[in-house]
């Protein structure tokens, strides 16, 4: 796991190497203190920090450095899979292109997978190769990337990437605003949770949830405008 907040994820009472060591110590314990150091340090230096790092605490490190030593904790037991949770949001943005190429670098070199978990568009497109949009704790929409963006049919996806930056600034869009509030979700409305506010409703998405339908090669909605 890579958490939101690299200010709040790491302990301000330990060093860094007890930190990235952590997850050894209670997973792999049978490690001696050379291999352990070992481990550590060749993780270090792949997310960009020297062997230094190790001996101080996270006080004494840039946000963005600090998103760099969660990234050695979540790599130190070689795992296949990280989710990482909105990993650039708490960033500055000139900081969040690097952790993003950091990622990049490493998902292609170490053969990672990612869940990543965000608010920001741009980044999602950039580090992932299927997207999955979700309102109100229900898929609406999923697919390839590259599919989901350039034909969003859910009119969620559509309002949402509509906000969204274009990858040039001579493309025009035009912006979809939505009426209304996200609904409570411990009393989701019935049918369609999207329905309240959806341009395009239709009588059955006030009482019918729609069903995933397949509407291209790999690209599925759940939307009773495709039923």
């Amino acid at each position: 796991m890579v958490f939101q907040d690299p200010f709040a994820s790491l302990n301000p009472r330990m060093r860094v190497g007890e930190i990235v060591a952590e997850p050894l110590a209670i997973h792999e314990p049978g490690h001696s203190g050379t291999e352990r150091l070992a481990r550590m340090t060749a993780i270090l230096g792949r997310v960009g920090l020297n062997e230094d790092a190790m001996r101080r605490y996270p006080h004494e490190f840039s946000g963005g450095q600090r998103q760099r030593i969660g990234i050695a904790r979540a790599l130190i037991l070689q795992p296949k899979l990280i989710v990482a949770d909105e990993p650039v949001s708490a960033l500055d943005v000139s900081i969040r292109a690097q952790i993003l190429n950091l990622l990049k670098g490493l998902q292609e070199r170490l053969g990672l997978a990612y869940v990543m978990i965000s608010h920001d568009l741009a980044a999602a497109r950039y580090l992932s190769t299927r997207l999955a949009v979700m309102y109100a704790g229900k898929l609406v929409e999923m697919g390839e990337c590259d599919a989901v963006y350039a034909t969003p049919r859910h009119p969620y996806t559509q309002a949402l990437l509509s906000a969204a930056l274009p990858l040039h600034p001579a493309i025009r869009r035009q912006r979809i605003i939505l009426q209304g509030e996200m609904p409570n979700p411990m009393h989701p409305p019935s049918g369609c949770r999207f329905h309240p506010r959806c341009p395009q409703a239709m009588p059955q998405c006030q009482t019918l949830e729609p069903a995933w339908k397949a509407i291209g090669p790999g690209h599925d909605t759940a939307c009773h405008l495709y039923a």
